[in-house]
């Protein structure tokens, strides 16, 4: 696990406790940081695959730091930890390309399978944000579901489980760049803008038709 992460945290319990636990896991973390200057400093000077910020810093949110991030072409993958729940913050995370979208009180649970998920390339939002945030835009009706071949039903499951292309073609025997197509295939059916979280957020709010 030789990905290089960058932590930013105002709160030092929080700050640590991530830290210590993905060090412990092997994770390479190369630096953090208590306030936004620093962390987008970090960033800068160690350009690190993937930064792990708190949404709301002092001198610079997370969200400022992602749109930095996009607006310089930087490379590093924003993973942005909360509290937050409003629907205009969300957005806002989907704008500036931010990969991971996760609730604090989730953080140590799933910070681990966001991390897998960025690391291949995909986005994580925590399933639990769909509960809470009105996603309208990508509501579907069940007949939607008729539009999908058999294949195509078994994939979307398995991404409303937060599962990659990896793990999926690991469990239905094919190759990742089979998962993929069927994705592109799954994303046009359903009439999908071509944002990477949204097929994501989609399958976990249909996820009880499935």
């Amino acid at each position: 696990m030789n990905t290089s992460i960058v932590i930013a945290d105002d709160h030092p319990l929080m700050l640590r406790g991530l830290t210590d636990f993905l060090t412990s896991k092997g994770y390479n973390i190369i630096g953090s940081a208590e306030d936004g200057n620093s962390a987008y400093n970090l960033i800068i000077k160690l350009k690190p695959e993937i930064a792990i910020l708190d949404i709301r810093m002092p001198h610079k949110t997370g969200l400022e730091i992602a749109e930095a991030c996009k607006k310089n072409n930087l490379h590093t993958k924003v993973i942005l930890i909360t509290f937050d729940k409003e629907e205009e913050l969300y957005d806002k995370a989907k704008e500036f390309n931010v990969y991971g979208y996760i609730l604090k009180e989730f953080a140590i649970e799933e910070i681990e399978m966001c991390i897998k998920h960025v690391i291949s390339g995909k986005p994580y939002f925590s399933a639990e944000i769909a509960s809470y945030l009105n996603a309208s835009t990508l509501e579907q009706k069940p007949d939607t579901l008729n539009l999908l071949t058999k294949s195509e039903l078994k994939i979307v499951k398995l991404i409303s489980e937060n599962k990659t292309s990896q793990d999926i073609a690991e469990e239905l025997i094919i190759s990742v760049r089979t998962v993929d197509k069927h994705r592109s295939n799954i994303v046009a059916k359903l009439g999908l803008d071509n944002k990477p979280t949204s097929l994501s957020i989609w399958a976990n709010l249909n996820k009880a038709y499935l």
